[in-house]
């Protein structure tokens, strides 16, 4: 005769699987976040009647060549004149900086401190694949 055994009793949930699901869900959200904050991802946005619309400014670029001389938008500029400029754009203004490749690290650093000195929110430094 063959006897039964009783169920055995469920006292614990192993957790570990799900929690491996969340954050790999996560990583997923902050990665597809990114690309759209970024306009990577092509979202077409819906429409509204009342709306106000703002001035969409241009961004400022501002290049240092191989040489160390800086440039603001096409303007030669001195790190004095530089300075100068960049404290009478708004500081939610985008600035593009682009850096020879080639040039001296503290041209850069120099531009890197004007910005942060005067409180620039938005900073692009541009860079090739």
């Amino acid at each position: 005769m063959k006897c039964k055994k009783a169920p055995k009793r469920f006292d614990s949930i192993n957790v570990i699987p799900f929690i491996d699901i969340m954050l790999v869900l996560l990583v997923m959200v902050l990665t597809t976040a990114t690309f759209i904050k970024q306009g990577v991802i092509p979202v077409e946005l819906p429409k509204a009647k009342a709306t106000k619309k703002e001035d969409l400014k241009k961004e400022i670029s501002i290049y240092v060549n191989v040489k160390g001389e800086m440039f603001f938008e096409k303007d030669k500029v001195t790190s004095k004149e530089l300075e100068r400029r960049l404290s009478q754009i708004d500081k939610k203004q985008t600035v593009v900086l682009r850096s020879d490749k080639e040039s001296r690290f503290q041209d850069f650093v120099t531009v890197m401190d004007i910005l942060k000195r005067l409180k620039h929110e938005q900073l692009y430094i541009v860079t090739k694949e």
